[in-house]
């Protein structure tokens, strides 16, 4: 602990973002550089450092955060480093992409605002790129075993590196044409420049991970060729089946899922031509979905100067404080929050753009079969049926649904040859040690049991069956959820898949595929 009385004198400061009226204006990140280091290094004396660090429990990495705190409060940069990747192998993408449930389980945030956990994280993760701390770890001595990672996203990603610093051979599969999944495709660049992203990848290629863009295995890459090719397949594949929503007129051109529309846009930044129908310019714009998917894309829809923006959530405006029923160390308790993308909507037309308690009764359409406006009304708490004479229209010419995704899908060219067996939620079976189950193996629903949830087998009989040598991990094992999951998730696939080849690991598993967030 640096400082006995630092939480007691110094108030929470988070890191200062560029003004929302001049951002709004291009796709550069929000923050200008790098984070003031003295202010960075002034709030890291506010930790605690607390006998139990509920901050670990509430990091799915088990970030060491109370030892990193310490360094960054003296300047310490280089040491802050490695700590921090000792536990993450991106911290600059959770840095600027987590939420934070460290900081919800902050032991401060009983009684006063919680340390600035995600602004000291990103402040050193940018330090070690900038002062040249972060260089490739290359294998001492090569293991002769190969791997296969489907799918390039922050689980892959993870499993590929941690793999091949094992000393394994691995190449990652992605199917789009290039390499990054959703940091790539789906989170917008003024949350994270692709530059960042593009860095990280190049320090895998000097490690000696091979990327194979535009390769859709389960289509013209074989499955079951590539499982006899190589001694373990990983799957990272992601939950990309978005949640469909049943509304009258849903049918109406220029109504479109939240993630087509933020690739085109991402495409779009990279000078990528996309069709004029995603683009928001000049348009009235509804999105269904309350969640960060909702706030990418009213960010989006600002930069890219829509008429209008509107974005519903079907429950009502949260306190600014936890609810009785969330009390804390619980992490990510529903509490007002405020984007960056709801403080330019702010800046730029002076009121809130969401619409909380509402829910679309339905779309209108023109004479041309595309939409034109969307009929709403308010819901109470946890209803869904529209309150009768609270119907009003927003016009919109393009609707986006931000509602979530079901899971991986269910792709037989890569289910079969692969062994993998879907669940009841649509993400594939596997074992505690996340290896894959097939068809014979995924345990039944008990009766009255809630489908909502990957289907997980017990050790014994089922995972004695698991289909050898393949692994899941990441959103297509758990479903959607958090960056950071994502990330010890395929630290963890990584290690058991060590453990398959070798008989044993000495890489870190932070998480059991059974392992949830304390919600």
């Amino acid at each position: 602990m640096t400082d006995p009385a630092g939480f007691l004198r110094i108030p929470r400061r988070p890191a200062p973002s560029r003004p929302a009226g001049e951002r709004v204006g291009d796709w550069d990140e929000v923050h200008t550089g790098q984070p003031l280091l003295p202010v960075v290094s002034a709030q890291a004396r506010r930790c605690m450092d607390c006998g139990v660090p509920f901050c670990h429990g509430g990091c799915p990495l088990g970030n060491l955060i109370p030892e990193w705190n310490v360094y960054a409060a003296h300047g310490d940069w280089a040491t802050a480093s490695e700590r921090l990747h000792a536990t993450n192998n991106f911290p600059d993408f959770t840095g600027r992409l987590c939420p934070a449930p460290c900081e919800d389980a902050c032991v401060l945030a009983l009684t006063d605002d919680p340390v600035t956990i995600k602004n000291v994280e990103q402040a050193v993760a940018d330090q070690a790129w900038a002062r040249g701390f972060v260089a490739p770890l290359r294998p001492t001595k090569p293991s002769g075993r190969s791997v296969a990672v489907v799918g390039s996203g922050p689980a892959g990603l993870a499993a590929a590196q941690q793999l091949t610093r094992a000393g394994h051979a691995v190449t990652v599969y992605e199917r789009a044409d290039r390499i990054g999944g959703l940091l790539r495709y789906g989170i917008p660049d003024f949350k994270m420049s692709k530059e960042r992203l593009d860095w990280r990848l190049a320090q895998m290629e000097q490690e000696g991970t091979r990327f194979r863009p535009g390769s859709d295995v389960g289509g013209p890459v074989d499955a079951a060729l590539m499982k006899v090719e190589f001694d373990a397949v990983v799957v990272a594949t992601g939950a990309t089946v978005p949640r469909e929503m049943r509304c009258q007129g849903r049918q109406l051109g220029g109504i479109h899922h939240a993630m087509e529309y933020l690739t085109a846009a991402n495409r779009s930044t990279a000078s990528d031509p996309v069709p004029a129908s995603l683009s928001a310019q000049g348009k009235d714009v509804v999105i269904i979905g309350g969640g960060d998917t909702g706030s990418d894309c009213l960010g989006t829809a600002l930069r890219q100067e829509a008429r209008s923006v509107v974005q519903m959530d079907v429950h009502p405006r949260p306190d600014r404080g936890r609810a009785s029923d969330e009390p804390w160390p619980l992490v990510h308790p529903r509490v007002f929050r405020v984007s960056h993308a709801h403080e330019e909507a702010w800046a730029r037309d002076g009121c809130d753009p969401r619409a909380f308690s509402s829910v679309a009764v339905r779309f209108d359409g023109d004479p041309s079969g595309r939409v034109r406006a969307l009929v709403l009304g308010a819901v109470e708490s946890g209803g869904r049926d529209p309150l009768p004479g609270t119907t009003r229209v927003l016009p919109a010419q393009l609707v986006l649904l931000a509602l979530g995704f079901r899971g991986p899908g269910q792709d037989p060219g890569l289910v079969g040859p692969l062994g993998l067996s879907v669940g009841a939620e649509g993400t594939f079976a596997r074992t505690p040690d996340f290896a894959a189950l097939p068809p014979a193996a995924t345990p039944p629903l008990e009766e009255g049991a809630s489908p909502g949830r990957a289907v997980q087998a017990p050790f014994g009989s089922a995972a004695e069956e698991a289909s050898t040598g393949v692994f899941v991990a990441g959103d297509a094992g758990r479903g959607p959820s958090l960056v950071v999951w994502a990330i010890a998730e395929g630290r963890a696939a990584a290690a058991a898949t060590d453990r398959y080849l070798r008989g044993a690991t000495e890489l870190p598993s932070p998480i059991r595929a059974t392992d949830r967030p304390l919600v």
